[in-house]
């Protein structure tokens, strides 16, 4: 039997959706490393035990594959029904048995990639709705999937590091954390260089700007709340301008 491949040929979409299915394989093996009884401990997420990230990751992909059977059929099948049914769905899956939160992230990452591998070329271009009320055309799950898989990753505490993500994944998901805080206006003020990438972000305008700076992986993983190891800041947001780095704003 030939291998079924995927409908799109669209390039950019196809190197977006192999990025996808590397974090998913990464997280999967920083999953399988875990023993049962270490999924009972921390993640770097406060309040988030290893159980809590798997659970959220096999229902993630749960519910990117209903927004990609939105942009198949046009029927309307939301991610979830609201922010509460995610957050009890969450604090379920945690307390499901190792056997079952395994086999939840497994199943759940081959549905997605079959619903991923079956949509029609056209309907990618199809507009859906993510929980948080943006619409976005279906090729948009790719990279929704893509950020949670490898970010959360290293979240399970497990010897990952963003140091382990690649670049691209790295730059753009950058992009993403400094775009919400300048939606929010909670960057002014405040800008974030990677000087060997040459990227720039925030509250360009300021004269005087607290400017953190780093390595990317170090940036990003400051950027995102996980650790300021690795990078550096300068002006007037350091205490006593010694070169303390100021917790980043909230982006999510």
């Amino acid at each position: 039997m030939v291998a079924r491949q995927d409908q799109t040929t669209d390039p950019e979409l196809l190197a977006a959706l192999l990025q996808a299915r590397r974090g998913t394989a990464f997280f999967a093996r920083k999953l399988n490393e875990l023993s049962d009884s270490e999924l009972d401990g921390d993640s770097l997420l406060p309040g988030w035990t290893r159980r809590h990230i798997t659970a959220h990751i096999g229902y993630n992909a749960r519910a990117i594959a209903r927004l990609i059977e939105w942009a198949a059929t046009g029927v309307e099948t939301p991610m979830y029904a609201s922010t509460a049914v995610r957050d009890h769905e969450i604090d379920f899956g945690a307390t499901l048995s190792p056997i079952a939160l395994r086999h939840l992230f497994d199943h759940s990452a081959v549905h997605l990639n079959v619903e991923w591998r079956d949509l029609p070329g056209d309907a990618w271009h199809h507009k859906v709705r993510t929980i948080q009320g943006r619409e976005v055309p279906a090729t948009e799950t790719v990279w929704m999937r893509s950020r949670e898989v490898w970010m959360h990753a290293v979240d399970l505490a497990n010897g990952a590091s963003f140091a382990d993500i690649p670049a691209p994944v790295l730059e753009r998901l950058l992009a993403d954390i400094t775009g919400a805080w300048h939606t929010r206006g909670t960057d002014k003020g405040l800008v974030v260089k990677v000087p060997d990438r040459d990227l720039t972000f925030g509250d360009t305008t300021s004269a005087t700007p607290t400017v953190v700076s780093g390595p990317l992986a170090a940036v990003v993983e400051w950027a995102a709340g996980r650790g300021n190891g690795g990078v550096t800041a300068t002006g007037p947001g350091t205490e006593a301008k010694d070169g303390t780095v100021p917790a980043a704003p909230k982006w999510i």
